[in-house]
């Protein structure tokens, strides 16, 4: 098999997956963020998006733990979401404040509504009181 069998599977290969793997690795080769920037672009052209999908699914899954989190908090960032709050460790006033002024419109929405839905109709009618006495 050797060298001939490796030539001949590239051969086989669709020619967009070719050019994907042969950009990933002048990527890697170059290492730095321009590099990743263009790559990230020439996928989104040369592959589906299960195929992108499945690419950063099974990247992820090979990260450390921390690693994966690390990674997906910044693409939670890059696509504008805050994700749920997190149980308060301090004043819960101050943290809803922090994580209201990071998340976005819909995600304020969707926890507003259902905050405001699991209180009783006494507590909802001193809620919306409030409301009216802060503006």
């Amino acid at each position: 098999m050797g060298m001939n069998s490796r030539a001949s599977f590239s051969r086989q290969m669709h020619r967009p997956h070719l050019d994907a793997v042969r950009a990933l690795g002048y990527t890697l080769t170059l290492g730095d963020q321009v590099a990743w920037k263009g790559f990230s672009e020439l996928l989104g052209d040369l592959l589906e998006d299960e195929e992108r999908a499945a690419l950063a699914f099974w990247s992820l899954r090979s990260l450390s733990p921390e690693h994966a989190a690390m990674t997906m908090e910044a693409v939670s960032d890059l696509l504008g979401h805050q994700g749920p709050p997190l149980p308060p460790l301090m004043n819960p006033s101050d943290e809803a404040q922090w994580w209201a002024s990071s998340a976005s419109p819909e995600e304020i929405d969707t926890y507003a509504v259902a905050c405001v839905a699991s209180m009783s109709p006494a507590r909802r009618r001193q809620f919306a009181a409030h409301l009216k006495d802060v503006g």
